[in-house]
């Protein structure tokens, strides 16, 4: 039996994974914040989207686009997510192979187990690099060179963690950074073998990347060191960073048409997101803002999405709302909690291939043909 028939969904990765994974490391990759009404909305919003179909034009599907001066494969990326490491040692690196293979791109948390250094070299030069605004702008300054050097092209720069979440269930499994070796915390790694195994062998991971800035941090709380660094960033924060930075740049967690505005001067391309649901409870999807963001912006301007991508399908529905390429994180993670890293490779293909289903129902080329066919 091949892949496609036992896991045909990224729902089946996920619930392979919740499996294989003790119950603190599944409840970091999927929790949300406050009841997780945002990250429920992620998906709704989603399931609203009703796709036109058009017959009797039948096209051959070509899911390939250009975005920020590079040709992908897909109109999708691999979004950042902190401490990949929990997942499996050394997930940054694999994933950062596997997108590179794939031909889509890969985005590097400031708060990943695994630094720069060491994922540049498996981008193949075409890697992004998120950042969290560094309070201090040397620390910022370093951050960047260091991606740089490290063949990263594009910098992410994330402005939606104005003040820490809180993300209960975190809270309530006991998950601290850095990690406590509790009797909870143990008999739930006793009950996942093949995980416990792994992270004998390479360690508990850490947050690499800041460790030549951060204080240790407190303990204790499900806040990490990197929350002492941060700072809200405003325009001017924005502007500096264009300036330290030579090549694209993304605004990262907009979901305001004026703030889009406000940030479509100093930015190459917009990333319109909710954080996954993981920081403001109250916060709208992507998918409910994105046509009022394309519409403040302009048709020029790039606009990335993320927030409940569960499919091609999913993907396609951001494009027709307005994106130019969808972004998840959980679902790669997911593949690669189930079955290591060809579940990586498993769920790009997933997505891909529903995409293509999907373009043939619409008699769509290319993604972009789907722009606006939505059915009201």
């Amino acid at each position: 039996m091949d892949l496609d028939d036992r896991y045909p969904a990224l729902s089946d990765l996920a619930r392979a994974a919740r499996r294989r994974l003790p119950r603190f490391v599944w409840e970091y990759l999927d929790s949300g914040t406050g009841n997780e009404a945002a990250a429920r909305a992620n998906t709704a919003a989603l399931d609203r989207v009703r796709l036109l179909t058009r017959v009797l034009s039948p096209a051959e599907p070509d899911p390939a686009i250009r975005l920020l001066g590079h040709d992908w494969a897909l109109p999708v990326g691999i979004a950042p997510v902190g401490m990949s490491g929990l997942v499996r040692p050394g997930a940054e690196r694999i994933m950062a192979a596997t997108a590179a293979r794939a031909g889509i791109p890969y985005c590097l948390s400031t708060v990943a187990a695994m630094t720069p250094e060491e994922v540049g070299p498996a981008t193949m030069g075409r890697g992004w690099f998120q950042l969290y605004p560094p309070r201090d702008p040397q620390v910022r300054r370093d951050l960047l060179a260091r991606a740089r050097r490290a063949g990263f092209d594009t910098l992410v720069v994330t402005v939606d963690l104005a003040a820490p979440s809180r993300r209960e269930r975190q809270r309530r499994a006991r998950l601290t950074n850095p990690m406590r070796l509790t009797p909870r915390i143990l008999w739930q790694a006793a009950m996942a073998p093949a995980w416990s195994l792994r992270m004998l062998q390479a360690g508990i991971p850490r947050l690499r990347t800041l460790e030549p800035y951060a204080p240790a941090a407190a303990g204790g709380t499900t806040s990490h060191a990197g929350y002492a660094l941060r700072v809200a960033p405003d325009i001017d924060y924005l502007r500096a960073c264009r300036a330290e930075w030579d090549g694209p740049l993304v605004v990262k967690g907009i979901l305001d048409p004026g703030d889009a505005v406000r940030a479509a001067p100093v930015a190459d391309a917009l990333w319109v997101s909710n954080h996954g649901g993981r920081q403001f409870e109250a916060a709208p999807p992507a998918a409910a803002v994105l046509p009022a963001i394309r519409a403040a912006v302009g048709e020029e301007m790039p606009l990335i999405a993320d927030g409940g991508v569960r499919s091609g399908t999913d993907v396609l529905r951001l494009v027709a709302l307005g994106a130019d390429m969808a972004m998840l994180g959980r679902g790669v993670h997911h593949g690669l909690a189930a079955l290591g890293p060809r579940g990586v490779d498993h769920a790009i293909h997933i997505l891909r291939a529903g995409l293509l289903a999907d373009m043939g129902q619409m008699g769509a080329h290319r993604p972009q043909e789907a722009r606006g066919r939505v059915w009201r």
